[in-house]
């Protein structure tokens, strides 16, 4: 019996995706973190967190005993991973068991239902962990009578949104030159000594530092970013712009009533993971939020778990055809 081609592809793409195909979890192995669980949004179109997050769960799972569950931006028709998709990433229901949550996201236009799972562990009063653009996860253009709408990051009410009223900070602008001014990360006066910087040195990436006005709530610096004159970790200060937080501990107490620990940067570009600093400074930070500051020991091991080669930042960048499976393999 014959089948021609279009029909044999016609099949195929009736074949439902399966929930669990939509996002990839990293079973736990031995370590302080084992029975824990870590959930990672990763859905930013520009920076490549649909490639460092599943590194980062890596480390956490292999070397520190972390279940961690990555969620991504998938494409409906697909079942691809499409960071360019701002109104779906499946699997939010696995926040209501985490203990932790890491974002990384950008610009996010969620269905009410998938950004509820967000804000209910938000005001849950656990752990959060923000990661660069997260200052800025959420832009609602569309569906601005959404009761969600008001965590856009230029909302009045909260001021700043969800990034200034959660991390401490919304978006402001590019301080470094975008591409052009690195980041050295420089220990803020009096931090030297907080567990999340316990064996961190040598903090440098090619993200530029962010703009920041006055972080919100109880906000305290950790890392404080000095702007560099090009994309080299060699490269001289650029003695015009002061030293910028990219690093802090903040608290957030929702409705609730319960605070939660906040650790958040605004580094991670995707080459910012493949220095040990900012990795050991990540791992020490999902730690020191789910009030295991006293397991951190004097320098955690943060080696990159197989490969990790990302793509180059910018819109539309990444690894087109790739599934949630593949990241497993």
């Amino acid at each position: 019996m014959h089948i021609s081609t279009s029909l044999l592809w016609a099949a195929l793409a009736a074949v439902p995706v399966l929930a669990q195909d939509q996002w990839v979890t990293f079973e736990g192995k031995k370590g302080p973190g084992r029975g824990k669980q870590i959930v990672f949004v990763a859905g930013d179109q520009e920076y490549r967190s649909e490639e460092s997050m599943p590194q980062l769960a890596k480390i956490l799972a292999t070397h520190h005993g972390f279940k961690g569950t990555v969620l991504f931006p998938i494409n409906r028709q697909t079942g691809e991973i499409d960071p360019m998709v701002s109104d779906n990433i499946p699997g939010l229901e696995n926040l209501a068991k985490a203990d932790l949550m890491v974002i990384f996201a950008r610009f996010l236009e969620l269905p009410d239902e998938q950004m509820k799972q967000i804000i209910d562990y938000a005001n849950s009063g656990k752990p959060i962990v923000g990661i660069r653009t997260s200052t800025h996860a959420f832009n609602y253009q569309k569906r601005m009578d959404s009761p969600y709408a008001r965590y856009s990051y230029r909302s009045k009410d909260p001021d700043g949104g969800w990034g200034r009223m959660v991390l401490g900070e919304t978006w402001i602008s590019h301080y470094g030159a975008h591409q052009k001014e690195s980041t050295r990360g420089v220990v803020a006066p009096g931090m030297e000594k907080h567990p999340i910087l316990r064996g961190v040195a040598d903090i440098w990436g090619p993200s530029d530092v962010y703009a920041v006005t006055t972080l919100n709530g109880d906000a305290k610096p950790l890392i404080m970013g000095q702007v560099l004159k090009g994309m080299s970790a060699s490269d001289a200060p650029n003695p015009d712009k002061k030293l910028t937080p990219v690093a802090w501990t903040n608290t957030f107490t929702g409705s609730k009533g319960k605070a939660a620990r906040v650790f958040a940067t605004t580094m991670g570009h995707p080459g910012d993971l493949q220095n040990e600093g900012v990795r050991r400074m990540l791992v020490n930070g999902c730690y020191w939020a789910l009030g295991m500051e006293n397991k951190i020991p004097a320098r955690s091991k943060v080696d990159i778990v197989g490969t990790y080669s990302p793509n180059e930042i910018h819109m539309k960048k990444h690894k087109p055809g790739l599934k949630p499976a593949d990241l497993k393999k």
